[in-house]
């Protein structure tokens, strides 16, 4: 059984509502007429109007949407997650989400989730949780690295093209051997991961990128990835 994790460095339903192509092929990699999708918004702190931006959306696509909350969780967190077919994590203050589901035993639910062939998915905080490490914001002030899950080999940056800061901090974090090598993605740009491994990259926006970040001979460099446009 295949073991997949979408990660998009920003778009979907929260950022694009009038834009869902990466929510629809998130729910195509289920291969189910009605998938069941649930949203973790732990990142935002539960907030009210992110689970109701997601309710909304997804209520328009094929699927039966539901979103799990750590603040009035279901009596067994690990069944609830295991009824579903996918799971899509929201963005936010990554620190607090890998704190929040350390302490519940989130993290370790959601590695057997996608080890039984769960798909993962998720934008900004809910992209980068999936790597060994990350760039967040999540510290006031700077653009910081962040130790995350690690299911997937190397860091990982959101919002390449949408915040100003992130692609000089990336390359500083590179250059000071305080982040891995690892794939930066624009807004509107999914990377699609098939056990482990890069498998595909889709976007929802035109003139939209992914990057592999890497270090040659002291000196960052950044490989253009070019996307599969979803429109």
């Amino acid at each position: 059984m295949k073991s997949h994790i979408i990660a998009m460095g920003g778009g979907g339903f929260s950022m694009e509502p009038d834009n869902l192509l990466l929510d629809q092929y998130i729910l195509e990699q289920a291969n189910q007429k009605k998938p069941k999708i649930c949203f973790i918004p732990t990142a935002s702190g539960d907030a009210e109007g992110y689970i109701e931006r997601f309710m909304t959306a997804f209520n328009t696509l094929e699927c039966e949407p539901s979103y799990l909350s750590l603040y009035k969780p279901p009596q067994s967190i690990e069944a609830f997650v295991m009824s579903q077919d996918i799971v899509y994590v929201g963005g936010g203050n990554t620190k607090n989400l890998l704190a929040l589901w350390k302490e519940w035993g989130l993290d370790t639910i959601l590695y057997r989730a996608w080890k039984s062939g769960r798909i993962l998915a998720g934008l900004s905080a809910g992209s980068i949780c999936w790597f060994e490490q990350g760039l967040t914001d999540s510290y006031p002030g700077k653009i910081s690295p962040i130790t995350c899950l690690g299911f997937l080999k190397g860091s990982n940056c959101p919002h390449f093209d949408g915040e100003e800061t992130r692609r000089p901090s990336y390359h500083r974090l590179l250059s000071e051997g305080k982040v891995k090598e690892g794939i930066a993605a624009d807004d509107g740009v999914a990377l699609h991961y098939v056990d482990g491994e890069l498998m595909g990259i889709v976007s929802s926006r035109q003139e939209a990128y992914a990057y592999h970040m890497r270090v040659k001979e002291g000196t960052v460099t950044e490989e253009r990835l070019n996307p599969r446009y979803l429109g």
